[in-house]
């Protein structure tokens, strides 16, 4: 088990994070945003994403310099921590990847392996793990092909579509389709034997799981 200092909460930053995109968005935007959020809690979209105690299903995917990373192949130096998440453009996205990589060595401490997956273009996967130096695995999903074997893959709606384009963010060109699907933000803690040992599946985007979360699920390994 690790000795190491557990991370500090990453829920300041998130909620930091908030607050200044509410003063730089403009209302209606932030307004679409957050009607976005209130439709996937209506419609229980996380009652369709894999559950503990479930299997996780194999996957191959590129990483940022386009080599097949698989998930078996991960497990079978130890437990995998999967992160789902949005894009490089959400903000929210790159508070997690920073705060998960700062605190790489904890997980290390228990032979976990971090990998995030996003629907992003190779290219971009690419600028994400370089831009933000991460020292874990960064695949592409192009598609959400995996994202929809683990539940997530969801369509943001028409009005959160635009809504997004309008502020710069352009879905069509860096998932590289213009189907106007995202995968929900989910974090699984993934055994040896290929079962979900912890997970959690966000309907609201801007809450994520502080590293602490999974290195205690990762100790009960």
């Amino acid at each position: 088990m690790s000795t190491l200092i557990a991370p500090a909460s990453i829920q300041p930053e998130l909620a930091a994070t908030a607050q200044h995109l509410a003063t730089v968005l403009p209302a209606t935007a932030s307004q679409t945003i957050d009607a976005g959020i209130a439709a996937v809690y209506a419609a229980g979209l996380t009652r369709h994403s894999l559950r503990a105690g479930q299997t996780a299903p194999d996957f191959s995917l590129p990483d940022a310099a386009g080599q097949p990373v698989t998930l078996a192949g991960l497990l079978a130096a130890g437990p995998v921590v999967l992160v789902f998440y949005r894009g490089n453009w959400c903000p929210y996205c790159n508070v997690q990847l920073r705060a998960y990589n700062q605190a790489l060595a904890q997980f290390k401490g228990f032979n976990a392996t971090l990998v995030a997956v996003s629907p992003q273009t190779p290219d971009l996967t690419s600028l994400t793990a370089e831009g933000k130096e991460l020292r874990f695995p960064v695949l592409s999903d192009l598609g959400n092909t995996v994202a929809k074997q683990f539940g997530l893959a969801y369509q943001v709606g028409d009005a959160v579509y635009h809504t997004l384009h309008g502020v710069g963010i352009d879905l069509a060109t860096f998932n590289g389709d213009d189907s106007g699907e995202l995968p929900l933000t989910g974090t699984f803690v993934i055994a040896r034997d290929g079962t979900i040992a912890w997970a959690a599946t966000e309907a609201n985007f801007k809450q994520r799981p502080d590293p602490a979360v999974l290195l205690a699920a990762l100790a009960q390994l």
